[in-house]
């Protein structure tokens, strides 16, 4: 499956990332309670597809932080 994210999507990733899928869904997901209410519908759009990724389509991506638009 070829998930695409947007730029603040692989964005919000790099910021969570760790080693596996489920540990940086999880750390976005503890982070979504602190975020302003206008970033919680962009992160559990993530989520959602971050969900649907297997853990090998994980990890073959690099999700680096970057000001492209």
């Amino acid at each position: 499956m070829n998930i695409r994210f947007t730029v603040e999507e692989g964005n919000l990733i790099a910021i969570y990332a760790e080693d596996s899928r489920e540990k940086t869904m999880q750390n976005i997901l503890a982070a979504i309670s602190y975020m302003d209410s206008d970033m919680q519908p962009l992160a559990e759009n993530t989520i959602r597809k971050l969900q649907r990724m297997t853990d090998s389509e994980f990890l073959e991506r690099e999700f680096t932080l970057t000001d492209e638009e």
